[in-house]
């Protein structure tokens, strides 16, 4: 008689490595979704609401100088949520960080306009706005350490790329939102209240955030370096002292990803619509289209970089984006949203390259100690240029009257993250940092 075995299910730790990462997935993308309803806002309706006294032209600058207030601040909070992701954990940071995110949104759904509270209204929503980046900077290290320090040792990069899929899971969810209300309401309501009720509705997502985060259990490689008695007093301070090649080179590594990212996202929107004659609900939703192919796009990135590796993934995704820079600004000029998408689909493909191994690529730079400091301090640093790119665009168009100058731009910024890119080690075969070193010192 022949007894037949039944076949093995995933082993626990396989299936609390996608817990986490869909934890982690949820949780990224209801933040990025709050985070990006301000840039989509700022786009299209900030100038008029809360900068009305201004010609539009500098209102226009005036509502992107308040979204980059939010990537000043992301240092800042990336620094503090750090500090305390290394010392005290990494789950309680993710908490923090969500109910930061989502009381600064909902008071921004609540806050009256210039009509009503005159210089006070631009003043509020700058603080506001300090406090979503605050709350940001200390989501991405934690998240996508969460993600990384629980996936098997050869499945980093494909784990570690779920939280990662929550940036565009979260500007599909805030973009289309806008789209729906666009193509739905007057320009009379959508300008009124239209426009306030994705900030609103974050208080739906928060709570559905919130329970997913609570149930997941803390990083059993920071419990072990925690039972080691391995935590630094000042992490920040110390990865900063250990690891600035690292922190500098990860941080050069992302800029073209991150900047290029909110070109298209949040200054092309304004861009398209006001001198290229592009429809507003058409590119709203061609951009939301663009967002969903990032998804597949970075999963299978983050896959393919535990085959090959993680420095070849970013290599090539930066050089695709300096040689397809010009050409992609060329398609979009034309006034087609087919060719406008052809070219965001190839630039999502350059960026993806880079973004899907980004987390595993980022954490395998440092100990474990310090790792989510190190990583933070890098991903934070890229963003404060990534903020400032609608900003630096308009005034790159303003001066020069060519979409071209935009295009020369990303050129620059492409080599840079290519040769950054370059000069990091690659981390494949290596894996997770041992923190031998941080033992001895304590």
């Amino acid at each position: 008689m022949t007894s037949t075995v039944p076949p093995a299910s995933p082993g626990p730790a396989l299936r609390s490595s996608r817990k986490v990462a869909t934890a982690s997935l949820v949780g990224t993308t209801i933040e990025w979704y709050d985070f990006f309803i301000f840039g989509t806002a700022a786009a299209l309706v900030f100038n008029r609401v809360f900068f009305p006294s201004v010609d539009p032209v500098t209102g226009t600058l005036s509502a992107f100088g308040a979204f980059a207030v939010g990537f000043i601040a992301r240092p800042l909070g990336g620094a503090v949520f750090a500090h305390f992701g290394d010392r005290v954990g990494r789950k309680p940071m993710l908490v923090y960080s969500l109910l930061l995110m989502g009381a600064a949104t909902v008071g921004m759904g609540l806050l009256p306009g210039y009509d009503t509270l005159g210089v006070w209204a631009p003043v509020l929503l700058v603080t506001l706005r300090f406090l979503q980046g605050f709350g940001v900077g200390g989501e991405w290290g934690g998240a996508a350490l969460m993600a990384v320090e629980h996936a098997p040792s050869h499945r980093r990069g494909f784990y570690g790329s779920w939280p990662q899929v929550g940036v565009p899971l979260g500007l599909v969810l805030g973009t289309a939102t806008f789209a729906v209300l666009s193509a739905t309401l007057t320009d009379e309501q959508f300008l009124a209240w239209g426009w306030r009720v994705p900030f609103l509705a974050s208080i739906a997502l928060i709570g559905v955030g919130m329970w997913i985060r609570l149930g997941v259990h803390e990083s059993p490689v920071f419990r072990k370096a925690m039972d080691e008695k391995a935590a630094n007093r000042m992490p920040v301070l110390e990865a900063l002292r250990t690891y600035p090649k690292e922190i500098l080179l990860a941080a050069g590594s992302f800029l073209a990803t991150n900047s290029t990212f909110y070109v298209s996202s949040v200054w092309l929107v304004t861009y398209a619509t006001q001198s290229l004659s592009y429809d507003r609900t058409t590119i709203l939703a061609a951009n939301s289209v663009l967002s969903l192919s990032d998804i597949p796009l970075i999963m299978a990135f983050g896959l393919l970089s535990d085959r090959i590796g993680r420095r070849p993934m970013f290599v090539g995704g930066m050089a695709l984006l300096a040689v397809f820079a010009v050409p992609y600004f060329w398609l979009v000029s034309t006034g087609s949203i087919w060719l406008f998408l052809l070219g965001g689909l190839v630039v999502q493909v350059a960026r993806s390259a880079v973004y899907g191994p980004q987390s595993a690529f980022f954490a395998e730079q440092f100990s474990t100690s310090m790792r989510y400091s190190g990583a933070s301090l890098a991903y934070q640093i890229a963003s404060i240029l990534g903020g400032l790119a609608p900003l630096l665009c308009t005034a790159l168009v303003a001066l020069t009257g060519s979409l071209y100058a935009v295009a020369g731009y990303v050129v620059g910024i492409a080599l840079v993250s290519m040769v950054c890119s370059w000069l990091m080690t690659e981390t494949l075969r290596s894996g997770l940092r041992e923190d031998t070193a941080a033992v001895a010192r304590t």
